[in-house]
Parts: structure tokens; C-alpha cells; sequence
């Protein structure tokens, strides 16, 4: 899951805290990803369904993503909100260009 650095001990278990499964939420992630300026703002995102993490959209916030599966977090692909982040970098292709 990502919340202890090591697996060489279960003792590490003990000192686990709330907040270290808080920053595991998927809302957090997008924040610390820069996908989302606030907090609240990453929440409508997900909730909206612009959001998904490998090939799978979610719509819970609450979404608990691993260290492995934070590399998999993208935009939907019909979403418009990556086609504006995509225009304003100026790497929108001529193919979405036309849809």
C-alpha cells in the first residue's frame, strides 16, 4: 500500500496513524500530482468522472491508490478538462483537434 517505507517488520504497524492512509486517498494524490490546485476542487474532478486510475474511471474519492498504481493516474480520455490542459500546453493533436 505505500504507508510503511520497509517490509522487513511488522513492528512499523504499530506506529501507523490516520493520516498516513489519508495521504493514500485519491483525492490527495491529485493535488500532490498537480492535477488539482485545492482539495475540494480534486473531489468534484473524481466525483465528475474525469478521472481514472489505470484503465478503470473512479468516482470515489475516497479511493485508496498504491505507490505502484500512482504512476497510472491520468485524465478520461474524453474529458474536457484534458483537452484544455493539453491546449493550453500547447500538445493538443491534430486528431483530437477535429473531435
Amino acid at each position: 500500500m505505500g504507508v510503511i517505507p520497509t517490509r522487513k517488520s511488522l513492528a512499523l504497524c504499530d506506529r501507523l496513524s490516520v493520516s498516513s492512509f489519508c495521504r493514500r486517498r485519491l483525492s490527495t494524490i491529485l493535488v500532490r500530482l498537480k492535477f488539482a490546485e485545492h482539495l475540494k476542487e480534486a473531489v468534484t474532478y473524481i466525483e465528475q468522472g474525469h478521472i481514472r486510475v489505470g484503465p478503470e474511471t473512479v468516482t470515489d474519492p475516497a479511493f485508496l491508490v498504491t505507490r505502484n498504481m500512482e504512476d497510472f493516474v491520468t485524465w478520461v480520455d474524453t474529458s474536457k478538462i484534458k483537452r484544455k490542459v493539453l491546449e493550453y500546453n500547447d500538445k493538443l493533436d491534430d486528431y483530437d483537434a477535429m473531435n
